[in-house]
């Protein structure tokens, strides 16, 4: 059993609240494990241990954190999880629980009731249920109804299949997506001049064959209330995704701050590819999220997914008032 690990953490809905008129439920796909040192990069493990404790093999214990935002008019997932196409290798590194369905239907979920799917990236542990591995081997798409967005930036990146980050950018997690004709790529107000047919975005499925033309919108908003924002650093091009309503603010911020232990401007993680850009994006997040008062809602904390954050007396971040199960 992981030092890290609470009795609470089989609970499959991890936290639920009111956010003006919208309903918010963070929904998981089971704790996991990651390398310490490559969530902390070069914070020596003296310090982040002291947060964040480490099994004999150095992993620390981490959340694969969904939001379902209920609008009214609209029924929204931001992040998917790991999924269940990983190989047993892969499983066996990261101990998984594959949780995600399960916990959709805790929260009172259809999957054919989503009408809108937000990945912030497309990394492997934010985007793997967008698709269902099926019991016939065929993968598809979990939600039948639903439009899937993500930055155009972000396919493209992953269609470069580079040695730094190829292992985390994985097309069956979207590619049938674009099969389907449900995939909806965001290039902010046009910046990166992204078309359809573009050729950074062009690839083959499985079967080899070529994949339809990709939508394209270069408009921040998702459906009302709800809008993303580009936060660099991690990945270039990677999304926050801002939720409003009444005079309520919550922002699901990505890998940008992947858990609470994550909110000293400095303390990036060895994923990164950008530290210094990120270290730059976090000071302008911290600044915003708490002058502003936002809820701050993490990808990776199983224990803490959601929280309001202050500056304590030497002018530090902190979480103010944590909440979640097991905190």
């Amino acid at each position: 059993m992981h030092p890290a690990a609470t009795e609470h953490d089989d609970d499959l809905v991890r936290a639920h609240r009111s956010l003006g008129d919208f309903d918010l439920t963070i929904c998981s796909d089971g704790p996991f494990l990651l390398d310490g040192g490559a969530m902390f990069g070069v914070v020596p493990k003296t310090l982040w241990s002291r947060r964040m404790a480490a099994d004999a093999n150095n992993c620390v214990f981490l959340g694969l954190n969904s939001v379902i935002v209920r609008t009214g008019n609209a029924v929204v997932v931001i992040e998917t999880g790991v999924g269940n196409k990983l190989p047993a290798k892969s499983r066996e590194i990261h101990q998984n629980h594959e949780r995600l369905l399960d916990s959709y239907a805790a929260a009172g979920l259809g999957l054919e009731e989503v009408t809108h799917v937000v990945n912030t990236h497309l990394h492997f542990d934010h985007c793997g249920w967008n698709t269902t591995l099926g019991d016939d081997g065929i993968v598809r798409p979990t939600f039948p109804n639903a439009r899937y967005f993500a930055a155009a930036g972000e396919l493209a990146h992953g269609r470069l299949q580079l040695d730094r980050d190829r292992v985390s950018y994985l097309g069956p997690n979207y590619n049938p997506l674009i099969q389907s004709g449900q995939l909806t790529l965001i290039d902010p107000d046009g910046i990166d001049r992204f078309t359809p047919t573009d050729a950074r975005l062009q690839a083959v499925d499985a079967e080899g064959r070529e994949l339809p033309p990709v939508n394209i919108q270069t408009s921040l908003e998702i459906t009302p209330g709800i809008r993303v924002e580009r936060f660099p650093g991690h990945t270039e091009t990677m999304l926050a995704v801002h939720i409003e309503s009444g005079n309520e603010h919550a922002c699901f911020i990505g890998d940008l701050c992947p858990t609470s232990h994550h909110l000293d401007a400095t303390w990036v993680m060895g994923y990164d590819l950008d530290p210094i850009t990120c270290i730059e994006q976090r000071k302008r997040f911290l600044k915003s999220s708490i002058s502003e008062d936002w809820l701050v809602l993490f990808p990776h904390d199983h224990h803490t997914p959601m929280a309001k954050l202050a500056w304590n007396d030497k002018g530090k971040p902190v979480v103010e008032r944590g909440e979640g199960n097991s905190r």
